[in-house]
């Protein structure tokens, strides 16, 4: 049955063509009273056979067999060619038109509707011994038929928009799931990319520091060496480890070879943070204000990326022997930071609008870390020389 009706599907002028030749078979064996003895046989045979086409070619041209089909019925009515079974093929023509054919056609096929039946009466009215009103009744009788063809056509036209205006919306819907997973996606890598900036800059600028100070005192002091090349396989350890969970992120899935992830950084760590900057030679004076309590996950990753951000640029831009401080201040509706250093401070581009050289890109991942969670950040040099990152972070999710 499926491929019944996907050959019809395929081929519509051949199954039209079939219902031709059916119509025409069924003309011929009413043909003896389709037309009077005043006129030759053969114009009635040529109304036929032009119906029969106007059938068979239905879908292929509609508008034109309308006006076919409209010409063939005029020449019926100037001739005198009486109604014949051929005449279906008007109906037909009326239906496919409202449904597949252009509007003016549509609009032309409804006028004929209501006037064909009238002309027809007109032109061979029925007997008036039934009574005067009879030809009028039959005229709506006849009428009937043509309007529920053009109504079923229209209906079918107006349903296949609809199923159209349904599946354009389906498709855009899609596009815009596929948009928004995109845009998703390269959210996430930025994600990433500003977790493995932070792990990658913090930890391995640990790593060099204690490298040096190791190669330093090798020969003098052995046993602050060896100190130096244990912290320095901790912060490796460490660093490994954050990047392992992140990569993670990556296989779809997949948990990592060990089976777990490691916890994402939060509050709490700030103080082992800060403990693993003084191991590598950075005085830090760290301090908490207000009463502490548990913070939004976004909001506690943010501070220890901010907090590690910013000691790791002290490390780098403040020259020798600098200091900086840690302030955490907890107030009612959010977390205030406060990371100053008495150093040199960084370059003017690397803060000025967020690192606009393509430099800063760690002030940048703090500004679009900061902007995540709806915070603000301030970020520039310290009165009296230095560096100084204020940052505030609502406990309230960003809308």
């Amino acid at each position: 049955m499926q491929r019944l009706y996907d050959f019809i599907r395929r081929h519509p002028t051949s199954v039209d063509s079939f219902w031709a030749v059916i119509l025409l078979g069924m003309s011929t064996a009413s043909a003896g009273y389709a037309w009077d003895g005043s006129l030759l046989p053969g114009v009635g045979i040529v109304s036929v056979l032009l119906l029969c086409l106007v059938v068979a070619l239905r879908r292929r041209f509609p508008e034109w067999m309308l006006l076919l089909a409209v010409v063939t019925g005029l020449s019926q009515v100037v001739l005198d060619v009486m109604p014949h079974t051929a005449d279906f093929a008007m109906l037909v023509i009326v239906y496919t038109v409202a449904a597949n054919g252009a509007r003016w056609a549509s609009r032309l096929a409804l006028g004929g509707s209501l006037l064909a039946a009238t002309i027809s009466q007109l032109r061979w009215p029925v007997d008036k011994a039934d009574g005067a009103a009879a030809p009028i009744a039959y005229a709506i009788f006849l009428t009937i038929p043509f309007l529920l063809a053009w109504v079923l056509g229209d209906s079918l036209r107006t349903r296949r928009a609809y199923f159209a205006q349904l599946e354009e919306r389906a498709s855009r819907l899609e596009r815009e799931r596929e948009a928004q997973a995109k845009v998703a996606v390269a959210a996430e890598r930025a994600r990433i990319a500003r977790e493995l900036h932070d792990v990658v800059a913090h930890n391995v600028s640990v790593m060099i520091v204690q490298a040096d100070g190791a190669a330093y005192v090798m020969d003098g002091s052995p046993e602050q060496a060896k100190q130096a090349l244990e912290t320095i396989s901790t912060t490796g350890r460490q660093a490994l480890a954050e990047m392992r969970r992140l990569l993670g992120v990556l296989r779809s899935g997949e948990a990592p070879e060990s089976g777990e992830y490691v916890p994402q950084p939060d509050v709490q760590q700030i103080e082992d943070l800060i403990e693993q900057v003084r191991i590598a030679g950075l005085t830090v004076d760290f301090r908490v204000e207000g009463t502490a309590r548990p913070l939004p996950s976004g909001v506690e990753l943010t501070a220890y990326r901010i907090v590690q951000e910013a000691l790791t640029n002290t490390r780098k831009h403040g020259g020798p022997d600098v200091g900086a401080s840690v302030r955490l201040v907890y107030f009612d509706d959010g977390l205030g930071l406060l990371v100053e250093d008495d150093g040199r401070g960084a370059a003017h581009e690397l803060y000025e609008d967020g690192g606009a050289d393509g430099q800063g890109h760690g002030l940048i991942g703090m500004r679009e870390r900061v902007g995540m969670v709806g915070g603000t950040l301030d970020a520039g040099p310290r009165p009296g020389g230095g560096f100084r990152i204020s940052a505030l972070l609502p406990l309230k999710p960003a809308h």
